[in-house]
Parts: C-alpha cells; sequence; structure tokens
C-alpha cells in the first residue's frame, strides 16, 4: 500500500484517508509519494549536468504560501537550471489492468519557460545519472514558454518510440495548486482529468499516431450520377399567376401633385415622380419543397485500412519501476507532490478530494495574501527606485551647474589674463617711442 501523509491533517483528513483505504481494498496502490520528512530515503538525486554547474536542488517545503504548512512537497529552487530525481517501486506491468498517474503541481513563480511533468521508466535506471537522455514509457505534465505555450504533455512509449497526443492539450496557468490524473484502460481508451474533471477522454487508436488507422477513405470512390443531394427543389406544380410579369416594379406617387408654378412650355411635360409599387414581388420563382429524393450529402465512404494490423497489446507499457521528474526552468518555483501510481480510478480520486477540500480555499486566500505582500514590496521598490533615480538625477543637475560656473570663470579669467598681457605690450611698444618719462606704466 502507498503512504499516506501523517500529522496536521485534523480528524477531516484522517476521515477521508480512511475511506480511500477502504476503497483500495479492490485495487492496488503501486507508488504513492505525500513527501512526508522521510521522503528522502526514497527519491534519489541525480548528478545529471551538476558538473556543468547547471544542476539545480529541490527544497521539501509548502511554497511560499499554502493551504497547510505542514503538507509540503518539493519544490525547484535554482533559476536557470536543470533539475533531475528519481523514485523506484515494485515493477508494475498494466497488462489486463487499469493504470492510474496523478500528482499535484503549484507553479508559484512566473516560469518564463519550463516544464513540470513527471516521467515514468522502465528497465534498469542509474538513478545517480538519471537526466534528459534516459529513456522513459510515460511523460505527462504541464510545459510553458512565454504566452504561447501553454501546453500538458501526454506521451506513450510504443516499441521504443515515444508518441504524443495528437490533441493540444492546454495546462492551468494560475499559481494554485492542481491535480492531474491520467487513466489508461485495457481497451486503450483514456480520460484525463484535472481537479477531478474529466477534460479529456478518447482512444489511443485514434489520438496517437502510434497505429495505422483502422478505417481510410477510399481513394478512388465517385459519387453515383443518380446520386440527388439537393435537399430542396422547386415545387413542379406551381403554376405564375397570370399577369405576374405585367406588375411593374414602380408606379407614379399618387400623393405627388403637379407645382402651380409649373409651366408646360418652359419646364417640359410634368411628371409625377416613381416610388416603388407594393404590389411588385420580383422575379416569379417557384417555391422550395422537400425534394423526395433526397439522398443527403454524398461523403466518400470509409474502407477497412489493408495496412492496419491491429495490436490487442496496443495499451501496455513496458514494466513500469521508476518514477522520476526532469525538468529545465528559467524561473525556478514549482512544488511537486501528492504522486500517484495505482489501478483504482476510485482511490485517485478520493485522494483529489481530500487534498483539495482541506487545502483548497484556505491556499487561495494564502495565495491572495502573498500577492498583496508581493504588490506592496513592488510598489516599495519601485518608490525607492524612483527617489534614487530623483537624487541621482539632482546631484547630476548640481555638478554641471559647478561644472558651468567653474568653465565661465576660467574662461572670463583666460580672458582678462589675456587682455592685460596685451595692454602691456602695447604700453612698452609706446614708450620704446615716445620715452619713459611721458607715459605711466598701466600696472
Amino acid at each position: 500500500m502507498g503512504r499516506l501523509r501523517r500529522g496536521g491533517v485534523g480528524l477531516l483528513r484522517g476521515a477521508v484517508v480512511l475511506a480511500s483505504l477502504l476503497l483500495v481494498v479492490s485495487g492496488e496502490v503501486i507508488f504513492e509519494e505525500r513527501f512526508d520528512d522521510d521522503w528522502g530515503s526514497r527519491w534519489v538525486k541525480s548528478d545529471w549536468k551538476k558538473s556543468e554547474g547547471k544542476a539545480g536542488t529541490f527544497k521539501h517545503t509548502a511554497g511560499s504560501y499554502s493551504g497547510d504548512p505542514d503538507d509540503r512537497g518539493i519544490q525547484t529552487t535554482s533559476d536557470a537550471k536543470h533539475f533531475a530525481i528519481s523514485a523506484k517501486f515494485p515493477e508494475f506491468s498494466n497488462k489486463n489492468r487499469t493504470l492510474v498517474v496523478q500528482y499535484s503541481i503549484k507553479i508559484e513563480q512566473d516560469i518564463e519557460c519550463g516544464g513540470a511533468y513527471i516521467k515514468l521508466m522502465s528497465g534498469y535506471v542509474n538513478q545517480k545519472k538519471f537526466g534528459g537522455d534516459t529513456p522513459y514509457s510515460f511523460m505527462f505534465g504541464p510545459d510553458i514558454c512565454g504566452d504561447q505555450t501553454k501546453k500538458l504533455h501526454l506521451i506513450l512509449s510504443y516499441q521504443g518510440q515515444n508518441y504524443p497526443i495528437k490533441k493540444d492539450l492546454k495546462c492551468e496557468t494560475d499559481k494554485l495548486t492542481h491535480f492531474y490524473t491520467f487513466i489508461l484502460r485495457p481497451d486503450a481508451s483514456y480520460s484525463l482529468l484535472v481537479d477531478n474533471r474529466e477534460r479529456e477522454f478518447g482512444s489511443m487508436y485514434t489520438d496517437w499516431d502510434i497505429l495505422p488507422p483502422r478505417k481510410i477513405k477510399e481513394s478512388n470512390a465517385k459519387k453515383p450520377k443518380d446520386w440527388d443531394d439537393r435537399e430542396y427543389i422547386e415545387d413542379p406544380d406551381e403554376v405564375k399567376p397570370e399577369g405576374y410579369d405585367s406588375i411593374p416594379k414602380e408606379i407614379p406617387d399618387p400623393k405627388d401633385k403637379k407645382p402651380e408654378s409649373w409651366d408646360d412650355d418652359d419646364d417640359g411635360v410634368w411628371k409625377p415622380r416613381m416610388i416603388p409599387n407594393p404590389e411588385y414581388k420580383g422575379r416569379w420563382k417557384r417555391k422550395k419543397i422537400k425534394n423526395p429524393n433526397y439522398k443527403g450529402k454524398w461523403k466518400i465512404p470509409w474502407i477497412d485500412n489493408p495496412e492496419f494490423e491491429d495490436d490487442p497489446d496496443l495499451y501496455v507499457l513496458k514494466p513500469l519501476q521508476y518514477v522520476g521528474i526532469e525538468v529545465w526552468q528559467v524561473k525556478a518555483g514549482s512544488v511537486f507532490d501528492n504522486i500517484l501510481i495505482c489501478d483504482d480510478p476510485e482511490y485517485a480520486r478520493s485522494v483529489v478530494d481530500e487534498v483539495r477540500a482541506a487545502n483548497k480555499e484556505a491556499e487561495k486566500e494564502a495565495f491572495e495574501e502573498a500577492e498583496k505582500r508581493r504588490k506592496a514590496r513592488e510598489d516599495e521598490e519601485a518608490r525607492r527606485a524612483r527617489e534614487e533615480g530623483e537624487k541621482r538625477r539632482r546631484d547630476r543637475d548640481r555638478h554641471r551647474g559647478r561644472d558651468r560656473y567653474r568653465d565661465r570663470y576660467r574662461g572670463h579669467h583666460r580672458r582678462t589674463s589675456y587682455e592685460v598681457s596685451r595692454l602691456s605690450h602695447s604700453f612698452k611698444e609706446l614708450q620704446e617711442v615716445s620715452g619713459p618719462s611721458t607715459i605711466s606704466s598701466p600696472n
């Protein structure tokens, strides 16, 4: 059986957990991780990217806001890093069994670009080297990059090749905790749930390009010549009313009177203005009636695809043995929690109900308070930045004023020195011509 979180859950959670345990009597929990205090004994941190200084770390925390601070997961903590960690569980095959994979994720940060998904691996995995190149059998979860990419990955492996779902799945984009659940059944049908609400459903036969389609359109098909696809036809028994074509489109306005000042000799023959004839119904057409020979819109028929070869084990993944988180994030801060692998969709549903009943509203309130603090902090930082900018501007203006005064003083001093020098020179020349006794020195 899986591990259930201990401590700090109260009577409500205890009752729900007990009910959940009763639900799995007929099913099996392969792996369940609620990240209790001993979580580190079950998980192996990979050394992938460590030698390059690009390996991020996980922190055991409920995040910067939560519904229950004791309800902790593991959070990515370093920006622009690769994160890789994995846990092993007893080998499990989903042959003739329903596979349920579920986990919760809270993307607290403005992630900018990065993943928040989990992987399931088969065979032997060197957990200390687990990384982006490690083969996996299943990948599931959000991947966000800018405003354009907000997708939900759903990738299945078949005969050693990975196949993404063809549907364009969208992930949640707010900063609250959300549960993602994938259910794969032995008939190859699947359901995808977000917070216990079915978001998508379908079949591996149609929603993945794994096998050729069962049916294809007949390439040489042509519509039969006698195929009547006219839903309505003109009533052949209807006859045009006698005199219909003689009804004029316009008639003289009976209310229009000849002006008293009108002179036929000068103004010409007076004619009343023309107005639309209310009796005129346009070009006559037979009314439409249902076509008794209508066969519907002709469509190219579907035929059995000669290239299709069924595989009753299409849904069977290679025996699973590891669960891992391997993501790269520009901005870190995602909290992974409540990882579950089992064969009982009802138990998975009960886990979601349990956690959300205990935490949903409290987490929302905590988030709103955190947003208020963040906004206040940003406003304060903006105020300080404005004040610092004003101070730098005043200092710059003051320095500029002092520099302008110094430049003016230096220019004046240079001009004065030059003028005195010129005057002394002229005085000396005058002395040489007139003699020193007749002229006093300017100094």
